[in-house]
């Protein structure tokens, strides 16, 4: 069986001096301990016994809750969402503004499936629609979601023999920068 294998390359520099770091940085920098980082971290991988049978599984319901919201779709939300999720994210009012918490409940998920049923909220015509499992065990799994509104990391329990996203955590596409140049 071929097993699949990727590098999380950590690159860590610091200046000895924090000449580069801002203000607080430095400041807290005189005070911490030194910490021990690995240059390198083996990414998670879905073989053997740790429930890579599941990853269809986990998939499936990562793209529900992404079609759930792209097509209106209560069913597949139902399907794919505990009823008692929590999701919370970030985004900027305005262009020029820091970001904003908010968060969801159930209940705003089939509100907004139901404006975008009603012609509200449709997403772009090419919005992206990507899913990537990073874990899957035999009871929790964990997935990110690229959409047109940002980026979703998902946390997921397997429920009565069905995978269920519990917890989202979400952030706005960050805003591009100009090359001033």
């Amino acid at each position: 069986m071929k097993r699949a294998s990727a590098l999380v390359v950590c690159l860590l520099t610091a200046s000895a001096s924090g000449a580069s770091a801002p203000r607080a940085e430095r400041g807290l920098a005189r005070h911490a301990a030194p910490v021990q980082r690995p240059a390198a971290v083996p990414a998670p991988t879905l073989t053997g016994a740790r429930g890579a049978g599941d990853a269809p599984a986990v998939r499936r319901a990562a793209l529900d809750y992404l079609e759930g919201f792209y097509e209106g779709d209560t069913a597949k939300l139902a399907r794919s969402v505990w009823t008692e999720v929590r999701k919370y994210g970030y985004y900027r009012p305005h262009p020029d503004s820091g970001y904003v918490g908010d968060d969801m409940a159930y209940e705003g998920f089939m509100r907004f499936a139901l404006g975008v049923r009603a012609g509200r909220n449709r997403p772009p015509a090419r919005a992206p629609k990507v899913v990537e499992i990073f874990d899957v065990l035999d009871q929790t799994a964990s997935a990110k979601v690229t959409a047109w509104w940002g980026t979703d990391y998902l946390l997921l329990a397997k429920q009565g023999g069905r995978w269920k996203i519990t917890h989202v955590l979400w952030q706005e596409h960050p805003a591009r920068r100009s090359s001033g140049m």
